[in-house]
């Protein structure tokens, strides 16, 4: 490991968010081998500003320039600087002083800056999975160009990074994603019209943000771990699976070509992945964890996902084929994005969600994006598409 006057300098995009501060709980753990650099917040500036005050980081940044003066306000007794806006972001990951980047800002709005953490050859520990997502063939590409290893920090994709440790990638056959099936794993897909967001929030097993326990409910989420698993493994969908384990204790499985499966256990606590990409090939004690017990697990049950009441999931599939063009990712995630903040919201219903994406990728034009602009003016004409001609049919309906 480092030494202590080589501490790993960490910038984390979205570091009050759940990654981020869990994240943070990590770097408490063992500051003699973590040092924070940089902060990036959307709009929570208070809270970003009491991690300034603990952390002392060079910089922060809030993403929101309505809430720069606040911030300022707030730590202008600290040698902090102050920064805002997206491209004040993408500059500060940039920096010589930083080793390592989290990118775990929500939604696209992580695209740029984790692109700009790549360029400048950062090691990316990957959270924001919208990221491959929306343009995993230009992620994967530059970090390959750039020399920048990234490191997965979803649950499922980090048990498959541990499971390919040591192995050949020309023995792997196929990868399984587990699923919890999310809040709405036990009710009828009859009953879904009528939940609401408040039911959606409740996941049984994860303590995670409103927006990604949303996407659980409905299983995009698993269509998105999906498609990041085509970037991040160099495997086509057909080769990858997905299978409803309620009890959340096997994170994913990879297949071998002789037949043999390795999987990756553990408790539903997200600090073991990100203390895995930050310590990576190193393991340390998870401080605070609770420690996996097997035989306190009641039994591991396996079951294939409903098609019918999970439709998200197809469609994520329908994507990655291409059935929707090379920028059909890029438009889902877009129509996502709005359709669950309209659902947060109380204004469309939860099967709306599906409707609304399925109607984006059916109306906007396909198009074959290249460069970040072409994914930034894409994922902008998506959005606009879904709020002035899709949304209007669903609301208040």
């Amino acid at each position: 490991m480092q030494e202590e006057n080589k501490r790993q300098r960490i910038a984390i995009l979205g570091s009050t968010g759940s990654i981020g501060t869990q994240t943070l709980d990590v770097v408490r753990a063992y500051p003699e081998l973590f040092e924070v650099e940089m902060l990036a917040a959307h709009t929570n500036w208070e809270a970003l500003a009491r991690q300034a005050e603990e952390f002392e980081p060079d910089c922060v940044v809030i993403a929101d320039d309505a809430f720069y003066a606040p911030l300022s306000a707030a730590l202008a007794h600290l040698p902090v600087k102050v920064y805002a806006g997206t491209d004040a972001a993408a500059m500060s990951v940039a920096s010589t002083s930083v080793d390592t980047v989290v990118s775990a800002m929500v939604g696209f709005a992580g695209l740029a800056p984790t692109l700009a953490a790549i360029r400048a050859g950062k090691k990316i520990a990957l959270a924001n999975k919208e990221t491959l997502v929306v343009a995993g063939e230009l992620v994967m590409g530059e970090a390959k160009q750039y020399n920048a290893p990234v490191i997965p920090v979803d649950s499922e994709h980090s048990a498959i990074f541990q499971c390919l440790v040591g192995e050949a990638s020309s023995s792997v056959r196929r990868l399984v994603l587990t699923a919890s099936g999310g809040a709405f794993r036990d009710i009828p897909a009859a009953e879904l019209e009528t939940v609401t967001a408040a039911d959606a929030l409740k996941h049984p097993c994860w303590e995670m943000g409103r927006k990604i326990t949303v996407d659980c409910a409905t299983m995009m989420n698993k269509g998105f771990e999906v498609i990041e698993a085509r970037w991040l493994f160099d495997l086509p969908a057909e080769r990858i699976d997905v299978a409803v384990h309620p009890q959340s204790a096997v994170h994913s499985f990879v297949e071998f070509a002789d037949g043999a499966f390795k999987a990756q256990m553990g408790v539903p606590d997200m600090r073991l992945p990100i203390q895995y990409a930050l310590t990576f090939p190193y393991r340390l004690p998870v401080k605070g964890a609770t420690a996996f017990e097997p035989s306190l697990c009641g039994g591991l049950t396996f079951e294939a996902v409903d098609g019918v009441k999970y439709p998200c999931l197809g469609l994520a599939y329908d994507v990655l084929r291409g059935d929707y063009g090379k920028g059909g990712a890029c438009v889902m995630n877009a129509a996502n994005e709005v359709a669950v903040a309209e659902f947060l919201e109380g204004r469309i219903r939860f099967t709306d969600i599906y409707r609304v994406i399925r109607r984006a990728l059916e109306t906007v034009p396909q198009a074959a994006p290249q460069t970040l602009e072409d994914y930034v003016s894409l994922d902008a004409a998506a959005r606009d598409t879904v709020r002035g001609r899709i949304l209007g049919s669903f609301l208040n309906s």
